[in-house]
Order: C-alpha cells, then structure tokens, then sequence
C-alpha cells in the first residue's frame, strides 16, 4: 500500500496523462496520414497537369513530347509514374519510369472528371493513383484519362518516420509533465508538511497548538485539532483538581483518625483494634496516592516527549545513594551521554525511581543501568545482585503488581504505578535473572 499522498497523486496524475496521450496518439496519427495523402494527392493532381499542358492532338492522334517540362518524367529511376489512357482504355503513353515495371491498371472513364484511390497490385504493392478525364486538348476534342501514380511505400514510410517522432515527442513531453507535475505537487504539498511540522512540535512539547497560517481548506482541520488540544487539557487539569480535591477532602478526616487511633492504642485493651484501625488508615492513604500519581503520570494522547536519560539516573542515583549509604552500593551507568528515552518528565522519574529504589533496597552491592538499540526497540535494564524474585512469582508480581518485599509495607503500590506508566506509554515490562545474581526489570520502548 503506497502510504505518501504525494506519490499517489503523482501516480493517479501520471495515469491519466498516460491515457489522455494514448487516446490522442490514433487521433493525430489519423490527421497526420490525412494530411499526409491530401499532401500526396496535390502533387499527382500537379504531375497530372504537367502532362496535360505537354499533350497535343494533332490528326486526331494524341502526341506527346519526347522531353517533358518536368524532367522528373525524362528519368527512368525517378519513380515519377504517368499513364495516358483513351476511352477504350487502352494504353497511349507511359513515363520512361514504367519502362520496367507493369502496373495493372484499368482507368474508369465514367464522366466524374477525376478520382484519387489507392490499388493494390497482386504481388502486394499498392500505389496512389489520380485519374484526370479529359475532354480537350489544346482546344481539340478529346476522350483520354491522364494518370499519375505513387507508389504507397513512400507514403508509409514517411508516416512512420511521423509516428517514430511522435512517440518520442510524447514521450519527451509525458516527462517533462511528470516533472513539472512533481514539482507542482511539492509546491501544492508544502502547507501539509508544514502543519506536519508543527504537529511535531506540538508533540515534543514546543508548542501549545496549531497556528492559523495555512491554506482555507486546512483552517477546519487545524481548528478541530486546536479544540481538540484545548478540551484535552482542561479535561486532564479537572482531572487533576478534582483528585488533588479529594485528596484534600480526605487527609484531614484520616489524620484525626489516625490520631484517634494513636489515643486508642495507648489502651492496654484496645490495641489490637488501634492496630487494624491504623493498617486500614495506612492503606487508604495509600490508595489515594496511587490515583493522585496514575492522575499525574497518564501522557497525552497527542503530545509526544522525550527526556535525556543520563541526567535523570545521575540525579536519582546520588538521593538513593544518601538514603542507602550505609549499604555503600556500586552503581554502574552504561548509558550514552545524548540518550533519551520517549516519555515525560514526570512519568519516567517515577518509574525509575520505583525500580531503582528496589534495587538500591534489594542489593547486597551492586546494581547496574544499561541502554541498548536492538530491532527497532530501546531496552532499558535495571539490574541488582540481590536474592532475585523465584521464576513462579514473576508474572503474578508483574500483572497484578504485588509486593517484592513484604517486610517492607506499600512497596506493591510503586510497582503498580510503574505497571500503570509502562501500559500508558505502549512500552512492556519484563522480569529475569541478571548475570549479577539478583534480578533484571527489562524496559523496551519502540523508537519513534
């Protein structure tokens, strides 16, 4: 399937130009033959009068010269063919040209005063003939037919020659339409380029919407697509606001139970209910994080970013360093310097900060960050050289984000966020053994 409007409507141009010039070609081919025979005919008629003007009638005899005026008719090979028939039909004067050839010929003498035909002989030649009734001659009265011949081997092969020239004219011309239909098509195409640009920039982030220098029949479009931006961003900022007022809404009425509940546990006899009211505070809290983050971290449906990825893990890496820098972990980065990855900000420190965290947490030592191009894909890899996650367990933690560590509470909400971000952005999540000893979250995104 050809994908490039251009090449489409080169092709679809191409197409009909090509059919337009091959429905022209019989019809100019046709004109030239007419022209061409119209041509042929004017001169017989004039070889015709040559002869005419050259014939006398003296004793009731027709008498020609033996030198004609024309000495085309004194040349045996110069193909200059003329008859002289009476009214019977019978043959009274040949040009010396038809000395050495018979040309079967029978004139009509049937009072139209001249006929133009084309004869075809039995061994295939064919010769255009025009046949002039005479009455009078020289101011005598006359019955003859005075005839002119040409062979139709000149005609064809001079038609031939025209039809040669015409098909490399067309052909000449057909390209240089092409060309200028190229052209035209580039120039006529550049508002489209144009707005591809700008929905580029649109994309990475460069710019809020579309402007409206572009050509009328683009402006609905653009403007379906600037509405289209604008809903979308107040949507997501609603979104936003209602979350955010939400959470509001409910952190006071959790911090009073909380603080209830610290009141409770001082109870000798209550504790056990001061500690299942403070888990479930603990996890409302935490469920209200984890849509304020899945509110924050969805990407936009026609903005596309990308972010320099050294830099992030650099940043990243040194606060991990100060939480766990009692563990003294040796990070390796092999990461290119100008790598970025496609995601926003926002989305990709949270992912990264989740695995890494993990990982830092994880660790006996080790932990490395890798980026690689194969097939099209960026692979991510966040290893450690910690105890790993057992074979059986790793679908079910990557599906439905559970826990790694259960020592350690809220840990299965991040890695349900990093889920959440990875499904957004179309990249995919996977989990194996690292040659380090301990586990390796793989990361691939398709290039853009």
């Amino acid at each position: 399937m050809i994908r490039s409007l251009r090449v489409r409507l080169m092709l679809a141009a191409a197409l009909l130009a090509l059919l337009f010039m091959l429905a022209l070609l019989p019809a100019l081919q046709k004109a030239f033959s007419l022209a061409l025979q119209e041509s042929i005919e004017q001169r017989l008629a004039s070889d015709v009068t040559t002869l005419i003007s050259a014939a006398r009638i003296e004793h009731g005899q027709l008498q020609m010269p033996e030198l004609l005026p024309d000495e085309r008719f004194n040349l045996p090979y110069t193909g200059l063919i003329g008859y002289i028939f009476d009214r019977q039909g019978n043959l009274v004067w040949r040009s010396r040209a038809t000395r050495d050839r018979h040309i079967n010929y029978s004139p009509r003498y049937d009072g139209r005063g001249n006929e133009f035909a084309r004869i075809r002989q039995d061994d295939g030649e064919e010769f255009f003939v025009y046949d002039v009734e005479v009455k009078l001659l020289g101011g005598k009265s006359a019955a003859y037919s005075i005839v002119a011949l040409q062979p139709v081997r000149e005609y064809q092969h001079t038609l031939d020659g025209l039809r040669e020239k015409l098909y490399l004219g067309f052909g000449a011309a057909l390209l240089a339409l092409l060309l200028l239909l190229w052209g035209g098509l580039t120039w006529g195409l550049r508002s489209l380029r144009r707005l591809s640009v700008e929905l580029d920039q649109v994309e990475s982030g460069a710019r809020d919407g579309l402007s409206l220098e572009h050509p009328r029949e683009l402006l609905r479009l653009t403007g379906s697509l600037n509405r289209l931006l604008h809903s979308e961003r107040e949507q997501r900022q609603r979104y936003r606001d209602s979350l955010d007022d939400l959470a509001h809404s409910l952190k006071t009425p959790l911090a009073v139970l909380q603080g209830v509940g610290e009141s409770m546990g001082q109870g000798s006899g209550e504790r056990e209910q001061a500690r299942v009211l403070q888990s479930q505070i603990e996890r409302m809290s935490q469920q209200i994080d984890y849509q304020l983050q899945r509110a924050s971290l969805r990407k936009s449906g026609l903005v596309r970013h990308r972010v320099l990825l050294l830099p992030l893990l650099e940043s990243l890496c040194s606060t991990l360093a100060k939480v766990y820098r009692d563990k003294r972990v040796a990070i390796s980065l092999e990461v290119p310097a100008q790598a970025e990855v496609p995601m926003e900000q926002g989305a990709l420190l949270e992912l990264l900060g989740n695995l890494l965290e993990n990982a830092y947490r994880l660790c006996l030592g080790q932990v490395r960050v890798s980026l690689n191009e194969r097939e099209g894909q960026l692979l991510l890899c966040i290893e450690d050289d910690g105890p790993g996650v057992p074979a059986d367990q790793r679908e079910r933690i990557l599906q439905r984000g559970e826990r790694l560590d259960r020592q350690h509470p809220g840990q299965g909400i991040g890695l349900a966020v990093v889920k959440d971000i990875i499904d957004s952005y179309d990249a995919q999540l996977s989990l194996d053994d690292s040659p380090l000893g301990g586990a390796a979250f793989t990361l691939r995104f398709k290039r853009d």
